[in-house]
């Protein structure tokens, strides 16, 4: 059976394309920023105790946790790992790790739009997007001695 579909080309990046940076309580992979479309998919890894600050969705957020544990202080929820997570767009909340982890959690997030960083009386103080991401992810890369990836960016 001949094949009379348009062939595209597939996205993929190694860890050597797309490496961790350390972040202030732990890393960050960044796999995919489509500026265009307001998407991108990122890897954390969170040390015990560290936290998020509290932040709104204006997409739906889609999380898988491949190792340790996480939660939303607003919810009390614990999401060990193989626990999967959808967030409304619209939601806010916490991320912390819990300070009793024996390991490094680790969580691979897909976020349509934006996260609006907020303070205590919820006025937004900074925007995390795909283009801002993308570019801070490029800027960690360069300072930290590795390749900043070409790919990122659909």
């Amino acid at each position: 059976m001949s094949n009379t579909h348009l062939e595209l080309p597939i996205g993929h990046a190694t860890e050597a394309d797309s490496p961790w940076v350390d972040i202030p309580g732990g890393g960050l992979r960044l796999v995919h920023a489509d500026i265009a479309a307001g998407i991108w998919v990122v890897a954390n890894r969170f040390e015990p105790g560290m936290a998020v600050q509290r932040h709104r969705h204006t997409g739906p957020v889609f999380a898988w946790t491949t190792s340790g544990c996480w939660m939303y202080a607003e919810y009390g929820t614990r999401y060990e790992a193989g626990s999967y997570v959808h967030e409304p767009a619209g939601s806010v909340h916490t991320l912390v790790v819990p300070e009793d982890n024996t390991e490094t959690t680790e969580v691979f997030f897909v976020i349509h739009g934006a996260n609006l960083n907020l303070d205590d009386d919820d006025n937004i103080v900074s925007i995390t997007d795909a283009g801002s991401i993308a570019q801070a992810y490029k800027m960690l890369c360069t300072m930290q001695g590795k390749q900043p990836p070409a790919f990122v960016g659909a």
